[in-house]
């Protein structure tokens, strides 16, 4: 089983190829269904826009999906 840790970790480290700074954005992550779903949100919520989303594969580590919100 993929910890909490290591899913974030998985996110943060494909996120960080198309973002520079994850750090203006809050980070939820919830196990649905046996998987780990990542969300990234603007912490300022006056900033139109949104950050990476992830499903991450609760077994095995692998990315199933991800988009970005622009």
């Amino acid at each position: 089983m993929i910890t909490k840790e290591n899913a974030l970790q998985i996110a943060q480290e494909n996120a960080g190829v198309y973002y520079r700074d994850l750090s203006v954005y809050d980070v939820e992550i919830k196990l649905v269904e046996g998987n780990w779903q990542v969300d990234y949100e603007f912490r300022d919520e006056n900033i139109d826009g949104g950050g990476p989303h992830y499903l991450i594969s609760g077994t095995t580590g692998e990315i199933i999906s991800f988009r970005f919100e622009q």
